[in-house]
């Protein structure tokens, strides 16, 4: 369903009456695109405190002086104290007025030292900076936090939060781990060439999203949803050059079945399936708490399960699971909903770490806020319109920005990204 509310305000009478209003002007966001593949513009390096980053190895296109950059990059992993905090503010002041609309500011900061309160009070404080900045900084423009010890670990991250990929990932705290030299792609622009990619609910909305944008990226999809849409699962499967797989992900046995499927393996995982079953507790049958329960967690803890024992998933391999700010923030009428997202970020915390040093396997989630779906196209008017406005872009996301924010876990340089659940919901204005 159109956005009225955004093209209204992108007119003289609309931005007129809007700003008289005090109501939000979001600004078309500028998405990435065959056209728009390139640089869109400087990318000006910042720095504050001393650094021994090396991010000009990079090859970002980083420079030390613009009017007017499309991007902000803040080296601040040297901030150590609240008197270098700042630098920071040296930084930023002059500069943050001048990103163009849609761009992007990523700040950089380091882990937070358990041995120096010092620094790990000012590192923190990079945390609050961020998120605050990212509700001001309006026109479009995102604002992240990537956390890391080595530049080279961070390169796939670095490339998608200053691209058009990431317009609907904002105020963003992102960990980055050690540096993996395996993971570099022969062809930067296919980077999952050769590479076998499940998408569960694969046939429609996000997963269908998800299952182009891997396709896209030179992967060989497998387009699995419940029989009942095995229709459009082969559409899809036919139209990406992949196969479709007709299985209810509920079964007890569907890892296994997933498995004979693929007997050559699989290397990138998403668990997308997912279904709702609103009610308020009070007026909530078991049936729809454990319908709920069953395909949005517990056959993603099965399938996991069987796919990593049996070997499925190959060495360099990535599971993306789907959480949802439901999770994070709760909502009403949504306790089993909310329930089974929540899970989903306990299941990544803890085995993220076990996947990665016992099957060379890395483990993330994406935690969609309010995207343009059939779904929320349904939700009556003035609960979509709120959905809608409550986040720092004024605007709901599309399918291609969780799938975008997918493909960057699934990337075969992204090994450094572990254990992450990173919301694509435009800083939702509820929620951590």
């Amino acid at each position: 369903m159109a956005d009225r509310y955004l093209s209204f305000t992108g007119t003289a009478p609309g931005r007129f009456l809007t700003r008289r209003l005090g109501l939000p002007q979001p600004a078309p966001l500028k998405r990435w695109s065959p056209e728009r593949a390139g640089s869109p513009g400087d990318r000006l390096l910042l720095t504050a405190g001393k650094s021994d980053l090396q991010l000009t190895d990079l090859g970002l296109d980083l420079t030390a002086s613009s009017e007017k950059p499309a991007a902000l990059l803040l080296d601040a992993t040297g901030v150590r104290d609240v008197e270098t905090l700042a630098e920071v503010h040296a930084a930023l002041h002059p500069a943050v007025r001048s990103v163009a609309e849609s761009g992007r500011v990523v700040v950089l900061g380091a882990p937070l030292d358990p041995t120096d309160h010092h620094q790990a009070a000012a590192q923190q404080a990079l945390e609050g900076l961020t998120r605050s900045l990212g509700k001001e900084i309006g026109r479009g423009r995102t604002v992240n936090l990537v956390r890391l010890t080595d530049a080279r670990a961070a390169e796939s991250t670095l490339r998608f939060l200053l691209s058009p990929k990431s317009a609907y990932v904002s105020g963003q705290v992102i960990e980055v781990g050690a540096y993996d030299e395996s993971g570099a792609p022969a062809d930067p622009d296919r980077p999952l060439t050769g590479r076998t990619a499940l998408i569960t609910g694969g046939a429609r909305g996000i997963g269908e999203a998800v299952a182009e944008t891997l396709a896209r990226d030179g992967a060989r999809v497998v387009v699995l949803d419940v029989p009942q849409a095995e229709q459009d699962a082969r559409r899809v499967a036919d139209r990406l050059g992949g196969i479709a797989l007709a299985l209810d992900i509920t079964a007890p046995d569907a890892g296994e079945r997933i498995a004979a499927a693929l007997p050559d393996g699989l290397d990138v995982l998403i668990h997308n399936a997912g279904i709702t079953r609103d009610r308020l507790l009070v007026n909530m049958p078991a049936e729809r708490w454990s319908s709920v329960l069953d395909v949005n967690l517990a056959s993603v803890l099965r399938t996991t399960d069987a796919l990593l024992e049996s070997g499925t998933l190959r060495q360099g391999g990535r599971i993306v699971a789907t959480a949802s700010i439901a999770g994070l923030a709760g909502n009403a009428g949504q306790t089993n909903y909310g329930a089974s997202k929540a899970g989903i970020v306990g299941l990544v915390r803890s085995l993220a770490p076990r996947a990665l040093a016992e099957h060379g396997v890395t483990l993330n989630a994406v935690a969609p806020g309010f995207i343009e779906t059939k779904m929320t196209a349904a939700i009556p008017l003035f609960i979509r319109e709120a959905g809608r406005r409550m986040n720092s872009l004024a605007q709901g996301g599309l399918p291609i920005d969780v799938a975008e924010t997918t493909a960057w876990l699934a990337h075969p340089a992204s090994g450094a990204v572990n254990g992450q659940v990173v919301r694509v919901c435009g800083q939702s204005l509820l929620g951590a």
